[in-house]
């Protein structure tokens, strides 16, 4: 009886130290990747740390376009969390990743961001750039390192944006492969992703002349596609990064 005691006790030890061990794993994991954790960006701008924000990539990205979506998205912060939150826009129109590369330096390392925002994909889709989606992911994955090297703890965020219709998705036949670049380096990075395809595609499926009502010349959203469909995405995603 005794030693059948012994075999019983030594058993529940073991079920318990097991049991233990996977509490304390699960428990790890949900402190280090909380569910519907915020971005970093956010909680430093929550605990009233001063943010830079650099947003960096093609016409997607720059003047009008650009400023329609950043500018909703650093006044709802700003106006949630008091004004910690500046940024710029250093793409430039007709720019592919190739370009990013080339203009890192200035547009990017000497402006000493907290957080970057990065696009490219659908320039380098684009067949008069003859890039393939190997070196697109090998342009990504320079920026991203680069970035990480000047300053460790700047936050890259990776952006997916629209897909074009008419004569600028003829050239862009395989813009698809490109988009996938951006979900597969953000996986194995373990990067923040953006993925407004999606919205785009629900958009999309009511037909080429509902679409255009929000990108008028078949690439570039409007002011009002800006406002209320990329910006708040991006809030969303910042606030609750895992979702």
């Amino acid at each position: 009886m005794r030693k059948k005691s012994r075999k019983i006790n030594s058993g529940n030890r073991i079920i318990f130290r097991s049991g233990l061990l996977a509490f304390i794993i699960a428990w790890t994991l949900l402190v280090e990747n909380p569910l519907y954790a915020q971005s970093k960006l956010v909680r430093n701008i929550k605990n009233g740390k001063d943010q830079f924000v650099v947003v960096y990539g093609t016409s997607l990205s720059s003047n009008e376009c650009g400023k329609s979506w950043m500018d909703e998205v650093a006044d709802y912060f700003n106006g949630k969390y008091g004004n910690h939150l500046k940024y710029c826009l250093s793409g430039k129109g007709g720019r592919w990743s190739t370009r990013g590369v080339q203009h890192l330096e200035d547009s990017v390392i000497a402006k000493k961001p907290d957080a970057v925002l990065i696009e490219f994909a659908i320039n380098d889709a684009h067949e008069k750039f003859r890039m393939s989606p190997k070196l697109a992911k090998l342009n990504l994955e320079y920026m991203i390192d680069r970035i990480k090297l000047q300053y460790p703890a700047c936050e890259i965020i990776l952006q997916i944006m629209n897909m074009p219709v008419g004569e600028p998705a003829r050239y862009r036949p395989n813009l698809e492969d490109y988009y996938n670049v951006y979900r597969k380096v953000a996986k194995e990075k373990k990067l923040l992703l953006i993925d407004h395809y999606p919205n785009w595609q629900k958009i999309f499926k009511q037909g080429e002349t509902v679409f255009l009502g929000y990108v008028p010349d078949g690439i570039h959203p409007n002011k009002e596609s800006g406002k209320n469909v990329i910006a708040p995405l991006i809030i969303d995603r910042l606030e609750n990064k895992n979702r």
